[in-house]
């Protein structure tokens, strides 16, 4: 079945699509001996494809899992003396890469991947993929605060922070946020910046990925 040049070289390096583009436009992709042309079609089966002189093997199948993160983990190979997501998975899953990462102290839906063009649908800006969090506040969210919060936007160094929120029950501590953008730890800065320390941090969806009844620390292919 024919494919298309970029989305075979995306699925074969880990690259995205658009850099396979650019890789193609720059000459550096040849199909049996023959420069490649942006939007070629290819026969995996049948064409040679070089990148570089290197013959690119044909891509073994994506896979990707969700982890529910417990707090004290980090999104990285190298913990430097912290724990890592990495401890809790099992060793086929260990070449996979973290999809928009969560900070040490935050739990929940954690997607790793070896899909290039998956990982850039999920968090590239111009997709616009929803997330959503459950959140705790060290004391209560005040009207004037939630107002500037969900409709004129928080100022922060990298840009305004505006945050969709919704009751959890009756109290004003705990929140549930919905987002669209994924800024280095954005709700906690959101928080910050008005007087509040966000206490827990917990993700429970990821564009079409849901958390369920995943355990903490249990990881789950998808």
């Amino acid at each position: 079945m024919d494919v298309r040049l970029n989305k075979y070289l995306a699925l074969a390096t880990g690259m995205s699509r658009r850099s396979a583009d650019n890789v193609i436009a720059k000459g550096q992709v040849f199909i049996n001996n023959t420069p490649a042309q942006l939007g070629q079609q290819i026969e995996p089966d049948k064409d040679a494809v070089l990148l570089n002189g290197k013959l690119v093997a044909p891509p073994e199948k994506p896979i990707t899992i969700m982890l529910n993160k417990p707090s004290g983990y980090v999104c990285s190979r190298d913990g430097q003396g912290s724990k890592t997501v990495y401890d809790l998975l099992p060793g086929q899953y260990r070449q996979l890469k973290p999809v928009g990462r969560l900070d040490k102290e935050s739990s929940g839906l954690l997607l790793l991947t070896t899909d290039g063009t998956l990982a850039y649908e999920l968090t590239h800006p111009s997709f616009q993929k929803e997330k959503r969090y459950e959140i705790q506040l060290d004391h209560d969210l005040s009207k004037k605060d939630f107002e500037l919060i969900t409709k004129t936007g928080v100022q922060l160094e990298d840009g305004p922070s505006k945050l969709k929120l919704n009751f959890i029950n009756d109290g004003n501590t705990a929140w549930k946020v919905t987002m669209a953008e994924g800024r280095n730890r954005q709700i906690r800065r959101t928080f910050e910046a008005l007087g509040y320390q966000v206490t827990k941090l917990h993700r429970t969806h990821f564009g079409p990925y849901t958390l369920k009844v995943l355990k903490s620390g249990e990881c789950t292919v998808v």
